[in-house]
């Protein structure tokens, strides 16, 4: 069975055709990344496959279970990380991990502990937590409650090299212990080495899709930066 299976998916605002026939499938325990510059539809496809919002056409589904019909199941099975999420700055870190592990059954707070990296640090303040150090927490967060897919929007968006890193170990790491993954990033270069297959999107299609050395060598590129300005001249 695979992951995700999306087909024809499209969605407006409007009159702007946010996302207008997006078709993959992704394997399970793959990271799969939607990759492109800001505004070209990531976001909407991640938002529609975490039950956020409605799609207006074509099908999708999550280890079969149908996006718009099953998403009560859905949402027991997967875990998102908007890229603009937050946590409570008056809650420990401790305290926030403990608060939320009571919305979801099975959750591991010693995990999600080790998985923040935080030190002594966890039993502070978010308040004076670093953008990197909320981040991780965030990541913690999602994947304390083991979810089978994790959908993860621009994971290291504005983080310093080191903690960058940090999540870029996280997600790997999970991946090869069953977790599958679906991420969105602008971060070409960070893609190309996180990813096992990519898509390419742009203006609410994606205009090529595999696996990084592959798309390489078939456009005869140095790096995923150069594929992407190749296929859409």
């Amino acid at each position: 069975m695979q992951a995700v299976v999306v087909e024809g998916l499209r969605k407006n605002y409007g009159k702007v055709k946010a996302v207008r026939g997006v078709s993959f499938s992704v394997a399970k325990g793959e990271i799969f990344g939607i990759i492109g510059p800001n505004g070209v539809g990531k976001t909407t496809v991640l938002r529609i496959l975490a039950t956020i919002i409605k799609k207006d056409g074509g099908n999708a589904e999550i280890f079969g279970y149908e996006i718009g019909k099953d998403d009560g199941k859905i949402r027991e099975i997967i875990g998102y990380l908007p890229e603009e999420a937050g946590a409570y700055k008056n809650m420990r870190g401790i305290e926030y991990l403990r608060f939320i592990s009571n919305f979801f059954e099975g959750c591991d707070i010693e995990k999600a502990i080790e998985i923040a990296n935080l030190g002594e640090r966890i039993y502070d303040k978010i308040e004076s937590y670093s953008k990197g150090m909320v981040r991780r927490l965030l990541v913690a967060r999602v994947l304390m409650a083991k979810p089978k897919l994790a959908i993860l929007d621009e994971p290291t968006s504005g983080l310093d090299v080191i903690n960058a890193n940090e999540i870029r170990r996280i997600i790997k790491d999970y991946a090869a212990h069953g977790t599958t993954f679906l991420i969105s990033s602008h971060n070409m270069l960070e893609v190309e080495y996180l990813c096992d297959r990519i898509a390419l999107m742009n203006n609410g299609i994606i205009v090529e899709e595999g696996k990084p050395k592959e798309l390489k060598e078939r456009h005869d590129a140095e790096n995923i930066e150069e594929v992407f300005l190749k296929v859409i001249k």
